[in-house]
């Protein structure tokens, strides 16, 4: 009976067997990697309710990945080089790991980041706490391509090109953004109320550095804010603030003259670059100064972060701390972007913790803290930055994927 009954099957079975293979030739493409060339990740963006680079904590990690550059990278500015200054607990700031709510910060791959940006440009716009997170991008992305020059072409401050990938990120210095110029007090005038001149401010017309870059960049980031207080533009050499070529009437104040400055560099900014090109605008990187301002012996040695719950006492307005102007500006911003194709790279509150990763006395000179005071304005390289680096590639990635 068995061989019988097992011939009359064996048709069933070769039949069965053929159509199991068919089906699995068919549907097997569909569960194959893609090439390693190809980017195989979809990144949430920044506004999905379920991910939020922006607002998370910090988490001592004695895991992370050391940072990918050190002292030797040929992009540092000296008075941010701690490795190369020695500073302190250097070890311990790049142990925290900033951990989003909802979400993964995927570390930046430069080599994969270059590949995707391949005869691309990023052009960064504004002070020199925008020449602080290039710095770190250089020197990230230099990884991945050793044979980077330095590049200072279309008026910018300092820059990369990377050969093998056709890739250019560079700095702008536009410290206002708004073109502005030194005029001394006539030798006519009396000298009874003190002013030696004035800085005229156009608020109409972007700076020379930057206004006639607009289409060479696939990606802008823009800042403002570090330069408008009393302390670079006192009473005896203020901003005065123009329009048309003329005096604005009434004279503003140095907020109102910042608003107005951002109305129309959003409107320029919104005419002038092409739509299909990423415009990020960072938002106010927070300073650390306790106990005075940086000429009253400000400082910022501090060896952790600071707890969620000191972060309103130090930068809230109502408190009126030595550090409230971060979130004043940002408001001003927010404002200014509403409605805009301009997305906020909204970098403020996970900096606000970093009260130890400022330079604060290793600033590489001898004399450099009794002329200048501590830095807890700028950061140390490597450090906080090298996150901002994290959270902007992920942006720009998911921009770029899902165009």
């Amino acid at each position: 009976m068995h061989p019988k009954l097992s011939s009359s099957f064996l048709p069933s079975i070769i039949f069965l067997s053929l159509v199991f293979l068919f089906v699995y030739s068919t549907f097997l493409p569909f569960y194959t990697n893609k090439p390693a060339s190809f980017p195989t990740k979809k990144f949430l963006p920044s506004s999905s309710s379920s991910c939020n680079l922006f607002y998370g904590s910090w988490v001592l990690d004695s895991t992370k990945p050391k940072p990918f550059y050190h002292d030797s990278c040929p992009f540092h500015r000296n008075a941010w080089n701690c490795l190369k200054n020695k500073r302190d607990n250097m070890g311990i700031i790049n142990s925290w790991k900033w951990v989003p709510n909802g979400c993964r910060l995927e570390r930046i791959d430069p080599w994969r980041f270059l590949g995707l940006m391949r005869n691309r440009s990023i052009g960064f716009v504004g002070d020199s706490l925008n020449e602080n997170f290039l710095v770190s991008f250089l020197c990230v992305l230099r990884v991945a391509d050793s044979g980077a020059k330095k590049w200072k072409k279309k008026g910018a401050w300092r820059g990369a090109y990377f050969p093998k990938y056709n890739v250019t990120v560079a700095y702008h210095r536009a410290v206002l953004l708004a073109k502005y110029k030194w005029k001394p007090k006539p030798s006519t005038v009396s000298d009874q109320d003190g002013l030696k001149g004035i800085y005229r401010v156009d608020v109409d017309i972007p700076a020379d550095e930057w206004i006639s870059i607009t289409d060479f960049y696939d990606v802008l980031v823009f800042n403002t804010g570090h330069w408008w207080g009393y302390d670079k533009f006192p009473k005896e050499t203020p901003l005065v603030f123009y329009q048309h070529g003329r005096p604005i009437s009434p004279p503003l104040g140095l907020l109102d003259g910042l608003q107005v400055v951002l109305e129309n560099m959003v409107r320029y900014i919104e005419k002038e670059v092409p739509k299909s090109n990423l415009k990020f605008w960072r938002l106010q990187s927070p300073r650390h100064f306790y106990g005075g301002e940086w000429n009253q012996n400000g400082s910022c040695l501090f060896d952790r972060p600071l707890e969620e719950d000191q972060l309103d006492l130090w930068f809230d307005p109502s408190n009126n701390g030595v550090n409230k102007e971060a979130r004043t500006l940002n408001h001003l911003i927010k404002e200014a972007l509403q409605g805009t194709n301009v997305q906020l790279l909204d970098l403020t509150h996970l900096s606000e913790f970093r009260a130890d990763a400022h330079p604060a006395i290793w600033l590489g000179k001898k004399d450099a803290v009794s002329i200048w005071g501590q830095d807890c304005m700028h950061w140390c390289l490597p450090g906080v930055p090298d996150t901002w680096v994290d959270i902007l590639a992920q942006l720009i990635l998911n921009s770029f994927e899902t165009g």
